[in-house]
């Protein structure tokens, strides 16, 4: 029986062997971190997915636990469907962007509330010209993605500790692609502002602004889907998930300074892992689209 293990669940002999190998893993140039970067009010009033301590507390030098927890426990809440690597929702991206735009090759994306990468390393992989800049606040959640983006052989990623609401680092008009995945909802209605102003500062003429997001509330969501929808803001300390269903994501890009006619919509789902439910990848069956579906909302500049 385990003993003196931390809220992640690890013995100290687990956590300094994990450490230990994320150490060795990481490439110094593919990891900048920040100690002057604060942590939002909005990350810090909740332990997030009810993780103690959310994805930023640091227990010990070079700390990863958090993400370790995070990553483990994602696979399990979603029973796998992401795929093995639980980036089916980048590989979703993929395909959505490649069959919008099939000769496109951006040359530097961004993307916002990376976390650990799940899903921006198939968008690095796919795009393996390109420069790909992927942020987030949380030292732990970076420090791990980037020692996972090495042992995946990902080398075109660098993560970057810095509020996606603050990126006065990056110079303006400088990217071609910028996107988050399942990022908005972990925010607020005041950081979401600055981090539209942020995207359109910083996206290049001709470039694509795109967030994957739960789809809002409507007349053709069931109650029961939107009661269930709601038990993970309530239950899993999501507390910004309900409010963000009723947002106008448009008229915040329009304030943000996007033209209406430059905004568009669609949907994507997650790439299933073949390997994993050979069944599940070819079923269209209504309560899996529910489950992987996600709502697209972009400007095209």
């Amino acid at each position: 029986m385990r003993t003196h293990t931390d809220n992640t669940g690890l013995v100290p002999g687990e956590r300094d062997e994990l450490i230990g190998e994320t150490r060795r893993l990481i490439d110094e140039g593919r990891l900048r971190l920040n100690p002057e970067v604060r942590i939002p009010h909005y990350l810090s009033a909740v332990d997030h997915h009810c993780m103690p301590g959310s994805y930023y507390t640091e227990r010990t030098a070079d700390d990863v636990t958090a993400a370790a927890n995070y990553d483990a426990g994602m696979f399990v809440t979603t029973g796998g469907m992401l795929g093995r690597y639980t980036d089916g929702g980048g590989r979703g991206m993929v395909e959505y962007m490649r069959r919008r735009q099939p000769n496109w090759h951006p040359r530097r994306i961004l993307d916002l509330g990376c976390g650990l990468g799940h899903n921006v390393l198939p968008i690095a992989e796919a795009f393996a010209d390109a420069e790909v800049v992927a942020v987030d606040v949380a030292a732990p959640m970076l420090r791990y993605g980037a020692a996972r983006a090495a042992s995946l052989g990902v080398d075109n990623v660098v993560f970057v500790q810095a509020d996606a609401a603050d990126l006065a680092e990056f110079d303006a008009a400088s990217f071609d692609w910028i996107q988050s995945t399942m990022f908005l909802h972990e925010t607020s209605c005041r950081a979401l502002r600055r981090i539209m102003s942020e995207t359109r500062r910083l996206i290049a003429p001709g470039g694509f602004v795109i967030h994957i997001e739960q789809p809002q509330y409507d007349a053709d969501m069931p109650i029961f889907e939107q009661v269930m929808r709601d038990w993970d803001a309530f239950n899993n300390n999501e507390p910004f998930w309900t409010k963000l269903h009723d947002v106008d994501l448009d008229q915040y890009m329009i304030d943000a300074g996007f033209e209406r006619s430059e905004l568009f919509h669609g949907g994507v789902t997650a790439v299933v892992d073949r390997s994993l439910f050979p069944d599940a990848a070819d079923d269209d069956a209504e309560d899996y689209g529910r489950k992987a579906a996600w709502h697209i909302t972009g400007a095209h500049v």
